[in-house]
C-alpha cells in the first residue's frame, strides 16, 4: 500500500509535467518557427519479484512509479505562411538562423526579418541577423556589383548591417554599336544611341550617313558624321566625319570611323561588318538599334532578400546587386539545442557530438553553401499538432486522474487496515 503512494505520486508529477509541455505547445500554435516538446517516461525504478524458476519468460519485475525521462522535440517543419515582405524567409530543411543582441549568438527558424531605421536587418524583438558581408561597399558607394556573396566560414559571421545611403557610381560608355539599314536613296539618313558620360550625364551621339555623289561601282560610298552632344542638343562635345563603303549586296565592307569624345570620354563607333550591323539594303527605312555599355548614377531605392538569402540592394538607375548573404548554420544534432525562449535556441555540448559547434555545408568545391531551400515571401508556422495535442492532453489528463485515484485508494485502504486493529 506504500508503494502505491509513490506510484501515484510519481504519476502525478510526470503527467503535470506532460500537461505543461502540451499546453506550451498549444499555446505556441500561431507562433512563427516555433517547434512543439514531447515528454519521454521511464520507470521509476522497479521491484524484482520472486521467481519459481530463473529461467522463466516471464517478465517478473513490477514498476513502482514513473519519471519524466527525456523532453524531445519535434523537428517537423511548419506549414508555410505567405507574406508581403521579400525580408521574411523560411527554411524548407534542416537548418537554423544565426541573431545575436549580446554575448553569444541564438539560432532561430523564425524568419520575420526586416531593415530597421538604419537599414540593420533585424528580428522583431531588435535582435540582428547574422550573414556574410559582400564587402563591394566604401565610402556608402557601391565598388562592384555582385550576384552572389559567397559564404566566409562559420567563425567570421557578423550582424548584416548596411548603409542607409548608397550610390551606384556612373559607368562611362566606351562602346556603341549601331544596326540600321540606310538604304539606297539619295537622302540623309541617321541612327542613335544613348552615350553616358564620366559624370554619369546621358548624352546622344548621332550618325549621319549620305550616299557620296560619286560612286565608283560595284560597291557604293557614303560620307558619315558622327555627333556627340547633351540630350537638349544646346551643347555639342565632339564631331567626327567618315566614309563607309558597302559592297554590291548591301554589306558593309568597311569605314574609317573610330571613336569620338563624349564630354571627356572616348568611345569607339562600332558599325560592325557584313550584314551584322550598318547595311545598304534596297529596301525601306527602318528605324536602327543601338548596343551600348555604361550606365548612369543611381541612388539607393532599398534593400530585398532573395530565394538563395542574397541581400539585394536596388537602386534608382534600374540596377541591382548582391551586398550581403544571410546564413544558415547547421548542428550535429538539433535535439541537444538549449531552448532558451521561446523560439531561441543555444548551442550546447549535446548538440556538437564533440565537433566545434555549428558549420556550414559545402558543395563538391569546398565553398561553404546554404545546404537548405530558403523561401521569400513566406514564414515557416509552428510545427504543432493543435488536433494531435489536444489528444494527447487528454490523455495525460486521464492518466493524472488515475494517478490521483491510486493515492485516494491506497490511503483507503490504509484506514481500513488502521481500522481492524481497534
Amino acid at each position: 500500500m506504500i508503494q502505491a503512494f509513490y506510484t501515484g505520486i510519481s504519476g502525478l508529477q510526470s503527467n503535470q509535467t506532460a500537461i505543461d509541455i502540451i499546453s506550451d505547445n498549444l499555446a505556441n500554435v500561431s507562433t512563427n518557427g516555433f517547434r512543439g516538446y514531447s515528454a519521454e517516461f521511464a520507470p521509476l525504478f522497479e521491484d524484482a519479484l520472486h521467481s519459481a524458476s530463473g529461467n522463466s519468460s516471464v517478465n517478473s519485475e513490477v514498476g513502482v512509479g514513473s519519471r519524466v525521462q527525456a523532453t524531445t522535440m519535434s523537428e517537423g517543419n511548419g506549414s508555410l505562411i505567405l507574406s508581403d515582405r521579400s525580408t521574411d524567409l523560411a527554411l524548407g530543411g534542416d537548418g537554423w538562423f544565426g541573431i545575436q543582441t549580446s554575448g553569444k549568438p541564438l539560432y532561430t527558424r523564425d524568419g520575420a526579418f526586416n531593415f530597421d531605421a538604419n537599414n540593420d536587418l533585424v528580428t522583431t524583438d531588435g535582435s540582428h541577423v547574422l550573414g556574410t558581408i559582400g564587402g563591394n561597399i566604401s565610402k556608402n558607394i557601391l565598388t562592384s556589383v555582385l550576384s552572389e556573396v559567397p559564404l566566409k566560414d562559420v567563425g567570421t559571421q557578423e550582424k548584416l548591417q548596411f548603409p542607409k545611403f548608397l550610390t551606384y557610381p556612373p559607368e562611362p560608355t566606351t562602346n556603341a554599336k549601331f544596326f540600321s539599314n540606310v538604304g539606297i536613296g539619295t537622302g540623309t539618313v541617321s541612327a542613335g544611341a544613348g552615350v553616358v558620360d564620366s559624370q554619369g550625364n546621358k548624352n546622344h551621339l548621332r550618325l549621319e550617313f549620305t550616299k557620296n555623289p560619286v560612286q565608283t561601282p560595284p560597291n557604293s560610298q557614303w560620307n558619315i558624321k558622327a555627333t556627340t552632344q547633351s540630350l537638349d542638343g544646346q551643347t555639342i562635345y565632339d564631331t567626327k566625319t567618315g566614309t563607309a563603303v558597302f559592297g554590291p549586296t548591301g554589306d558593309l565592307l568597311s569605314h574609317t570611323l573610330t571613336t569620338i569624345d563624349n564630354n571627356g570620354t572616348s568611345v569607339k563607333m562600332d558599325l560592325g561588318g557584313g550584314f551584322n550591323g550598318v547595311v545598304s539594303l534596297n529596301k525601306p527605312y527602318e528605324s536602327g538599334s543601338s548596343i551600348t555599355n555604361g550606365t548612369i548614377g543611381g541612388d539607393l531605392q532599398g534593400y530585398d532578400i532573395n530565394k538563395n538569402g542574397e541581400v539585394i540592394a536596388t537602386f534608382t538607375n534600374g540596377k541591382q546587386s548582391s551586398v550581403g548573404k544571410v546564413a544558415v548554420y547547421h548542428f550535429q544534432n538539433d535535439q541537444g539545442l538549449e531552448r532558451i525562449s521561446g523560439t531561441k535556441f543555444a548551442e550546447s555540448s549535446n548538440s556538437s557530438k564533440g565537433s566545434k559547434g555549428p558549420f556550414f555545408y559545402k558543395d563538391a568545391s569546398g565553398q561553404n553553401i546554404i545546404g537548405t531551400n530558403i523561401t521569400n515571401f513566406r514564414l515557416e508556422g509552428s510545427n504543432v499538432d493543435y488536433a494531435a495535442g489536444l489528444t494527447e492532453l487528454i490523455v495525460h489528463q486521464k492518466s493524472f486522474d488515475a494517478s490521483s485515484k491510486c493515492i485516494s485508494t491506497a490511503d483507503q485502504m490504509i484506514q481500513k487496515a488502521l481500522g481492524m486493529h481497534k
